[in-house]
């Protein structure tokens, strides 16, 4: 036990470190966008579009000492972990953790509950993550939550509670899927000793092998897309895997019929690869730097890491407003990243944070929700949405964290023919206008926020 314990402490402390280098390392999304051909795959990516605000849930072993999701395990140069042992000691503690991962006070109602009271419409579920580790009970591998140290508990399928709490409270969901598979020895084959995050062993020498994996990620695509009932987003992360290196060819043209098949309209997201089957592109951490016209979706955490770690650096509420505003402006979505704890539950840091947003965008959500784009998006301190049947623009202010409000706002452009008011209220507003420069009075004690204004065109 001292010695778990020195790992769990030594592993914490290498996570920082992983954290900072592992955001050098980020996907960056495609240059450009295919639109997809699937009718009811387009309606339903404009329905997507019109929510703009999601969770990404990362929850699996990693949770358990606190680290940063799976990178540990890969040998890369760039990879930080414990010192103290070799890797193969190293890999064998990673692995191990899936008979101490027993989070018996997993509830995923408060999930849904927390979310949604945060103002989310949509989730998305990491199944596995590259560790291979699945958070399904799949009959393709011993190696998931069911089989390990949760075995024994009701709650063991955790997929089949966490999509059945999300639907309960009418979210789209979607699921997360790694590609690479870390543990399977038909991507990491100890046979070959390198285990960067590509396939180990060469492919062309080995085809039967590789097949046998394609048919494996198929097999468990197939059990997520039968058994737990209608799944609006499968979100394939790993974008290396892909026939251009090493031949990693996944057969996506096979998985997205055998998907479709059983989830007509399916939205798939098989991020970073251009193509039929990114119907969504997903800028990670960052915010592309003008208006795209094309669905888009930038993944960001609440704190520095995907998952749960012992020291998060989280972000202020106030922040995430302004990042979602910017998002929407420009014509994305946002979803969030929040990774619960060991124990199963998200912490208070993170549910004060979300009940924050959620407060705020209650009074303010019009100019976010089923909002579209206007040419002039951006001025200063506002950013600006239009209501999709063209009566409104809407103005959001957005309040830095040591900001002051000013006794007036003022823009150019985007002038309103009608009443301005506040959101939050309705309360008609005092404004002018002066050539194209639109100025606004603002009402005396404001709440010290960001706030919207309603321009009635």
């Amino acid at each position: 036990m001292k010695r778990l314990r020195k790992a769990i402490v030594t592993a914490a402390m290498a996570a920082t470190a992983l954290t900072t280098m592992a955001q050098g390392n980020i996907h960056e999304r495609s240059a450009v966008y295919q639109w997809p051909t699937d009718e009811a795959v387009v309606s339903n990516l404009k329905q997507w579009q019109d929510l703009k605000f999601g969770v990404l849930l990362h929850w699996g072993l990693y949770a358990v000492p606190g680290i940063v999701e799976s990178w540990s395990i890969c040998d890369e140069e760039w990879i930080t972990r414990d010192s103290t042992r070799t890797y193969q000691q190293y890999m064998d503690w990673y692995f191990g953790l899936a008979d101490t991962f027993r989070p018996v006070q997993f509830d995923a109602t408060q999930w849904a509950q927390v979310c949604q009271d945060a103002g989310m419409r949509y989730m998305i579920f990491t199944t596995k993550h590259h560790d291979g580790f699945c958070m399904w009970d799949t009959q393709q591998t011993d190696f998931s939550i069911a089989r390990h140290a949760f075995s024994d508990d009701p709650r063991r399928d955790v997929l089949c509670h966490v999509l059945d709490a999300f639907r309960e409270k009418d979210f789209t969901v979607g699921t997360y899927f790694s590609k690479p598979d870390w543990h399977s020895q038909l991507y990491w084959w100890d046979v070959y000793g390198k285990k960067g995050r590509n396939v180990n062993y060469p492919v062309k020498r080995h085809p039967d092998r590789w097949s046998k994996f394609v048919d494996y990620t198929h097999r468990q695509i197939e059990e997520l897309m039968t058994n737990y009932g209608k799944v609006d987003i499968l979100w394939l992360d790993g974008g290396w895997v892909t026939a251009e290196n090493r031949g990693q060819d996944i057969d996506m043209p096979g998985m997205a019929r055998m998907a479709r098949a059983h989830q007509p309209g399916l939205i798939i997201v098989d991020r970073t690869i251009h193509g039929p089957y990114e119907n969504y592109q997903t800028p990670e951490r960052t915010i592309p730097e003008e208006q795209l016209n094309f669905p888009w979706e930038s993944c960001i955490p609440l704190s520095d890491d995907w998952g749960y770690v012992k020291r998060p650096r989280w972000k202020s509420a106030q922040r995430v407003i302004s990042t979602l505003t910017e998002i929407v402006a420009k014509g994305g979505n946002l979803v969030l990243g929040v990774g619960p704890t060991p124990e199963g539950l998200i912490q208070p840091e993170a549910v004060a944070r979300l009940e924050e947003i959620g407060q705020w965008l209650r009074q303010n959500g019009k100019a976010i929700y089923n909002t579209t784009t206007t040419a002039h998006y951006h001025d200063g301190p506002l950013w600006f949405t239009a209501s999709k049947d063209g009566a409104s623009l809407f103005a959001i202010y957005l309040l830095d964290d040591d900001g002051q409000l000013p006794e007036t706002i003022s823009w150019t452009g985007n002038i309103p023919k009608k009443d301005v008011r506040l959101l939050s209220t309705g309360k008609k507003l005092k404004w002018k206008v002066e050539g194209e420069r639109v100025t606004v009075t603002l009402p005396k004690k404001l709440p010290r926020q960001s706030f919207a204004l309603e321009l009635g065109l």
